[in-house]
């Protein structure tokens, strides 16, 4: 019988820092509802599923800073109270629908009020509260691979080091290791972001007349993206179609977002390569490093809400919502329905609906795959998690749905993007081109003229940063000076994240990511400065001292951050 062809669903799940910054309607309670809608439903439908069967051909990409919060000791009980406040404001709508006479929204609020319930007596029971936990034992039991991203989701290509996007992947892969115990084999890059080696001049900063001998990243050589990855165990990562076969970007966030669709024009199409996404590729002069494209017919049936299985009539509508408890009643009706036409949500037939898309799925990548022989073929299907619980609210049932269908048997063979390398390798080679899975295909979305005073201030930080660990690497037995280097690393690092420039594009949430990176700015240049004061040999106040005991409290992540591997590699070559 010839070898199945492979087939893998790439979730990337990853929220900001958001833990001590607030809770509604921008801070904590985001990772109260990505952990209650997205990512304890799709580790109960995986967990249910490994009894029967040990690869279940699942990619999870759970990004260091996420983990980071997910295993934080402050975390479960902000998420305990969250989901008490979930179970309270259903059963209020549920009175109020009853003394309405309305009661089939009185079920449907009853309906809420399990489900919270349940969310609540799963995350207290026996599996514990540390969710980053439960999903270490599915890697462990076979059932799925986890992979890695940057530490707190820096945008690579933009950085402007090497240092700096080497120091993002070191401490990913060092974060990694510990909450898994093993090193991760693959990563999501930061947007799908790449940039290949070459002549680097900061877009951030570039005017006309050239740069001028103050900026700080005059252009110079860079590496590859995928040079960074070898340099620390990492053996592939996954891109955007356009980058592997031309063609027109697919986009990603143009479809809920008015601002990026005015942002970015209409897309044009790059001339086709003759590459396909349909197997892996070794990247770049190096060819050590693999890479996998997303599959275009897929990821549309399953992305879009406009022309995809989200946006069917029956689904629960992820926009309308009862004041003030904010829980969904209705249907999505239709795509473009006004919000007062949306018909009242059935479940049963939601359920139905989610059977005959899983159906339709498989049929879809048995026909994308028909006649692929040989198992040097596959297929990532790639994806935000957060679709899956959150934007859809049925995504996980669909899911699992699918993954039941597929290691029942048949043509296509549930893998791991690592377990298809290992049993496949990558025979051919190509050379990327710089580009990220963002709407128009390049950085338009994360750097343009509303954001490009982030990365001028993020690029001086950089520099700053280098400079001061330079002079104080050689130092030890300070333990003082341990904690400011410290913290000024992690600042840099949470100023880092592409979130900001995103928040601030889509305007969705743009005071606050505004708020939040001057925040870590503010921090940074304080904590420098204490730093460049102890190396110095001058004294720290005691309000000094409390203050970055204050800062260390609210940004209390990667506990074992090596702030002295820094630059340490030299990897660039510098012109």
């Amino acid at each position: 019988m010839p070898t199945r062809a492979a087939f893998s669903f790439v979730l990337h799940s990853h929220l900001p820092w958001v833990l001590h910054h607030g809770r509604w309607p921008h801070g904590v309670d985001w990772l109260n509802e990505a952990a209650a809608e997205t990512y304890l439903p799709l580790w109960r439908d995986l967990h249910a599923r490994t009894a029967g069967t040990r690869a279940l051909g699942v990619t999870i990409g759970l990004s260091p800073v996420l983990c980071e919060q997910l295993a934080h000791p402050d975390y479960p009980s902000e998420f305990v109270s969250y989901l008490e406040q979930k179970i309270e404001a259903a059963r209020d709508d549920r009175a109020a629908f009853t003394a309405g006479d309305d009661l089939s929204m009185a079920a449907l609020a009853e309906r809420w009020e399990r489900f919270y319930r349940s969310t609540l007596e799963d995350f207290m029971g026996p599996h514990g509260s540390n969710l980053v936990a439960r999903f270490r034992r599915l890697e462990e039991a076979g059932a799925i691979e986890i992979i890695t991203c940057g530490a707190t989701h820096g945008y690579l290509p933009l950085l402007a080091t090497d240092a700096a996007a080497e120091f993002q992947i070191q401490t990913a892969v060092a974060t990694h290791r510990r909450h898994f115990g093993r090193a991760p084999r693959g990563i999501w890059l930061p947007e799908c972001a790449y940039r290949p080696a070459g002549p680097w001049p900061s877009p951030a900063i570039e005017r006309e007349g050239g740069f001028g001998p103050d900026d700080p990243t005059p252009p110079h050589a860079r590496v590859g993206v995928e040079e960074l990855l070898a340099a620390h165990g990492l053996r592939y990562f996954f891109v955007d179609s356009h980058l592997i076969a031309g063609g027109r970007p697919l986009g990603t966030y143009a479809e809920r977002f008015d601002a990026i669709r005015r942002l970015v024009p209409a897309e044009t199409a790059a001339a086709p390569r003759q590459h396909t996404t349909d197997r892996a590729y070794r990247v770049g002069p190096t060819a050590v490093v693999s890479c996998f494209g997303r599959d275009a017919a897929t990821t549309v049936q399953v992305w879009s809400g406009e022309h995809g299985y989200p946006g069917d009539a029956a689904y629960l509508d992820f926009h309308k919502k009862r004041f003030p408890g904010g829980h969904r009643y209705w249907a999505v009706t239709h795509p473009k329905a006004d919000m007062a036409d949306k018909v009242p949500y059935q479940p049963l037939v939601a359920t139905e609906r989610t059977a005959q898309h899983a159906d339709h799925f498989v049929r879809l990548l048995e026909s994308t795959l028909a006649g692929a022989t040989g198992g040097s073929r596959m297929l990532t299907a790639m994806f935000d998690a957060e679709l899956f619980g959150h934007w859809w609210f049925e995504g996980p049932q669909f899911l699992a749905e699918v993954v039941d269908r597929l290691v029942a048997g048949g043509r296509i063979e549930p893998q791991s993007a690592g377990a298809f390398l290992e049993r496949h390798g990558a025979p051919a080679i190509v050379d990327l081109p710089e580009g990220s899975w963002g709407d128009g295909g390049g950085h338009k979305v994360w750097l343009n003229e509303t954001t490009r005073w982030t990365w001028v201030e993020l690029h001086r930080a950089e520099a700053r940063f280098e400079a001061l660990v330079g002079r104080a690497r050689a130092r030890s037995g300070d333990a003082l000076l341990e904690r400011l280097a410290a913290q000024t690393a992690r600042e840099l690092l949470l100023a880092q994240a592409s979130d900001w420039q995103f928040l601030i594009t889509t305007i969705a949430a743009r005071d606050y990511a505004e708020l939040r990176i001057r925040r870590h700015f503010d921090d940074f240049d304080t904590l420098a400065t204490l730093t460049e004061r102890r190396l110095a040999g001058s004294p720290i106040t005691d309000t000094e001292e409390r203050l970055l005991g204050e800062i260390e409290t609210r940004d209390r992540l990667f506990n074992d951050l090596d702030w002295r591997a820094y630059g340490a590699r030299a990897l660039a070559t510098r012109a």
